[in-house]
């Protein structure tokens, strides 16, 4: 599959999820490639890793935004926090 493939899905199941909400890259993972999708979590970290560094999701720890280029172990992916929120966003209708 291509890169763009795997952008594609991220794209929709963290928007699909929404703001302040995560997706485990697994989910990319299985909704590019159903039956072998353990095998293609390396492809899903690297695509994930350019998307954060052009602004277009993030990567959270632990739910904070980390650094794409520095981090370990288990991860998840949002909306950019500068995204989830848009322009009409208020706080009693993120709570």
């Amino acid at each position: 599959m291509s890169k763009d493939t795997i952008e594609s899905a991220i794209l929709a199941l963290v928007e699909q999820r929404g703001a302040g909400k995560s997706i485990c890259p697994s989910e990319a993972a299985r909704a590019v490639w159903p039956e072998v999708w353990q095998n293609r979590m390396r492809q899903v970290r690297n695509v994930a890793v350019g998307m954060a560094r052009k602004g277009e999701i993030a990567i959270l720890r632990k739910g904070k935004p980390v650094d794409p280029d520095d981090f370990k172990g288990v991860y998840r992916l949002s909306l950019p926090a500068t995204r989830d929120a848009g322009p009409d966003a208020t706080p009693e209708a993120d709570a």
